[in-house]
């Protein structure tokens, strides 16, 4: 508003930009990304990590100067740390960082662990650039954007859940055969070279899907379906 006449004076617009951290262990794949979203007026690279622990290592700082991004967009597979262990991670750390998956890889099981987790996206990396955009803004204003590939998965299997053994994932048939053997949480983490946490949460599933209430009544079906011999 101009003081004098009482006129509203021309501003430029000023535009609120989406901070976004890059995770990924392909440096050329960082860069790819990097370039692309640097050209856009709303979008802004806050960093670039090569793994899990990086990003986190990098949030830490990030939040020691109240310079947290808005949305990390972090791969699944990578070293030390991978992308379902480390969106957990910064969920719980940092709950006001979004976090958005761009993988390879479409299996259903990463699909949940990644969205179990915590993430509010998932896509896949042939994905176009302008989903990959859409998917970082719908983040950062609190919705979920899921690779269209992904969605239709999910909705199939809200219309027709599998049931029984049938329903459990390959990485669920493992925990399934681990948990009869007798390993603990902690055990099937260590034989599977995942987090105790995604562990326990594969256990709930499977005892989840097959409606038991516990690890002896699981052991029971894993013998009944053979996925085990019985003991003698």
């Amino acid at each position: 508003m101009n003081a004098l006449d009482g006129t509203t004076a021309d501003r430029p617009e000023v535009v609120t930009r989406v901070r976004v951290l890059i995770v990924d262990d392909h440096a050329v794949v960082r860069r790819g990304i990097r370039a692309y979203l640097e050209v856009l007026d709303d979008l802004e690279v806050a960093a670039e990590a090569a793994d899990g622990q990086e990003a986190l290592e990098g949030l830490e700082s990030m939040a020691a100067h109240s310079e947290l991004p808005d949305v990390v967009l972090i791969d699944l597979l990578m070293p030390r740390m991978d992308g379902v262990v480390a969106t957990s991670r910064i969920t719980e750390r940092f709950p006001g960082v979004r976090v958005v998956v761009l993988t390879s890889f479409g299996e259903m099981e990463r699909v949940h662990a990644a969205l179990a987790n915590g993430a509010s996206g998932y896509l896949l990396k042939d994905a176009e650039p302008g989903e990959v955009v859409a998917a970082i803004r719908a983040a950062a204003k609190g919705d979920v954007f899921l690779d269209p590939a992904v969605a239709r998965q999910l909705t199939r299997e809200i219309v027709a859940p599998p049931t029984g053994i049938s329903a459990l994932t390959g990485r669920e048939r493992d925990v399934l055969i681990l948990v009869a053997q007798g390993h603990s949480n902690q055990a099937i983490a260590d034989e599977l070279v995942i987090s105790e946490r995604t562990a326990r949460t594969h256990v709930s599933n499977v005892l989840r899907k097959l409606q038991l209430t516990s690890r002896t009544q699981a052991a029971l079906i894993a013998v009944r379906q053979g996925l085990l011999p019985p003991q003698a």
